[in-house]
């Protein structure tokens, strides 16, 4: 299967689950599958929610950030991978300058 992100369109979003300032994204969504190259933008993050849809795969392209998943504090750069396992709650925060470059997957089960 392919998936051509360049052709799905691409949303911006303002304080995604209560969080602040703004990302931008594209979505693909199945029953299996959500994977959603994601930019959360300088002095943003997404709100602290628990994640009911499958375990999430935040992999950090570029920028900075931090996530906190169930009290427990990351810091988050390129070449790490946070994952937030479904029950657990968490937010993702930029703490850069720049924007905050993510592939993130979330996996049903």
């Amino acid at each position: 299967m392919l998936i051509d992100f360049n052709n799905i369109e691409k949303i911006t979003m303002p304080c995604m689950n209560n969080g602040t300032g703004e990302m931008t994204v594209r979505m693909y969504n199945d029953e299996k599958y959500r994977i959603i190259p994601t930019i959360i933008h300088a002095g943003g993050s997404i709100g602290m929610h628990t994640q009911n849809s499958g375990d999430d795969l935040n992999y950090i392209l570029s920028g900075i950030g931090k996530a906190v998943c169930d009290d427990t504090e990351e810091v988050l750069c390129p070449g790490v991978i946070h994952i937030c396992p479904k029950g657990s709650q968490h937010t993702i925060i930029n703490t850069g300058d720049d924007g905050l470059v993510m592939l993130t997957i979330v996996v049903a089960r």
